[in-house]
């Protein structure tokens, strides 16, 4: 009797004892993967233009015509590549020598997915086949649609045609019979780029300088040139 009196009392400490816990977690409004994406999309279509020409010019970055809530790394990303070119950046446009304006053109992401199998199928008698994926995909696009305009700050008139770029970055995966995700893009490859190797590798640049400013003249403009029209 005593021996089970014993182990009552043994389970009763180790109920008593033993207990659960649990940690809080939660996730941002917009998911990390989505801001990668558009930002990638953002750093590629900057990458196509060329601000070499800007160096040693005083440039006042206007942003009246961008918007969304993308806007402050849009902005920021604009910023640092006209200082790397040896420009500096201006608070007032009465204080610099050209005006740079930046205008979005559509900057967001879309979604599609895809599967290989069979659909669901509703039979007479309110019977139905379930729907039945072999394969399936899930795919994220984000677009980035960037537009420039060189002005000069005296004559308030536009120098060169001006110039849109625009880029592309993905993010999918593959799901065969449950099992997965597969994951390519170039998201994928982003990640992978900046978590592997020294610290002092670069990564790869997108660059195709689809858009190009052209050298300061003789009186200090600038006017912005296409690759078809060549770079002075």
């Amino acid at each position: 009797m005593s021996r089970h009196i014993g182990i009552g009392f043994l389970l009763t400490a180790v109920t008593v004892i033993s207990g659960c816990s649990s940690a809080a977690t939660s996730n941002t409004a917009r998911t990390a993967r989505e801001q990668l994406l558009i930002s990638n999309a953002v750093d590629q279509s900057l990458s196509k233009v060329n601000f070499a020409s800007l160096a040693n010019t005083r440039v006042f970055i206007d942003e009246k015509y961008m918007d969304g809530v993308d806007k402050p790394y849009i902005m920021g990303s604009l910023r640092h590549h006209v200082l790397r070119s040896g420009a500096s950046v201006v608070d007032k446009a009465e204080d610099a020598d050209v005006i740079l304006e930046a205008r979005s053109g559509g900057i967001g992401t879309d979604m599609a997915e895809k599967f290989v199998g069979i659909p669901e199928i509703t039979l007479p008698g309110l019977l139905s086949i379930p729907e039945v994926r072999l394969a399936e995909n899930r795919a994220q696009q984000a677009y980035a649609k960037l537009g420039l305009a060189v002005i000069d700050a005296k004559s308030k008139r536009l120098l060169g045609d001006g110039g849109i770029s625009m880029a592309r970055s993905d993010d999918s995966n593959w799901y065969v019979m449950g099992v997965g995700p597969f994951q390519n893009g170039s998201i994928l490859n982003e990640i992978q780029q900046a978590t592997q190797g020294p610290a002092n590798v670069q990564p790869r640049a997108w660059r195709t300088n689809n858009v190009a400013f052209s050298a300061p003249t003789s009186g200090g403009n600038i006017r912005l040139a296409s690759d078809e029209q060549g770079q002075e």
